[in-house]
């Protein structure tokens, strides 16, 4: 009769995940993600949502498999991540961790209603700007490159005189990025 020794193996435990941040800016913050775990024989599967992460041009995988860096993070970053822990006899996965990524502002639009038009005097023209930004834009206006003193999304004209002709332009501002992007400008002639 003969008897096979199998080297005990430890089942997986204690699978934790701990970011060193989760409030990062997109193109300026990096990232690491540490999974630490109890057991013999280890090996380490790193998710993003539910696809498997590999290592590439900005993720690292170091430390045996038990690290994930991501350099220079993106909003497609945001995860969740989850870490796979494996040996022989168990496997755990870790609770999944998110990130909130600040990014632009981009794709600033300036709309006039109604319509861009010769408006006569007395007239009343409203202006919105949008922007693509996460946390949400802080918006200044400006006529013919002078600041106006207004500010917000909207900017109201009454009662406009031909005084008021001029290029309008709004600029976005996202106080976590420290990011501007500027609208084209937008013609306005009152006769």
């Amino acid at each position: 009769m003969c008897h096979v020794l199998f080297p005990s193996t430890d089942p997986v435990s204690a699978v934790t995940l701990a970011p060193n941040s989760t409030d990062l800016v997109e193109f300026n913050s990096s990232v690491s993600l540490f999974c630490s775990s109890s057991g013999s024989s280890r090996s380490y599967l790193w998710l993003n949502d539910s696809s498997e992460v590999t290592a590439g041009d900005r993720v690292q995988i170091i430390d045996g498999g038990s690290t994930l860096i991501i350099v220079s993070v993106t909003r497609y970053d945001q995860g969740p991540f989850s870490c796979n822990v494996s040996n022989p006899v168990s496997f755990k996965i870790s609770d999944k961790v998110s990130f909130s990524i600040s990014y632009g502002p981009e794709n600033v639009q300036l709309d006039v209603s109604p319509s861009n038009e010769p408006f006569k005097e007395g007239s009343n023209i409203s202006m919105s700007c949008s922007s693509k930004s996460k946390p949400s834009a802080e918006f200044l206006w400006f006529l013919n490159g002078d600041k106006l003193p207004d500010t917000g999304s909207k900017l109201s004209l009454v009662d406009v005189t031909s005084h008021q002709s001029g290029n309008y332009s709004c600029q976005a501002f996202n106080s976590k990025t420290l990011r501007y992007q500027t609208s084209q400008p937008s013609a306005v002639f009152v006769y």
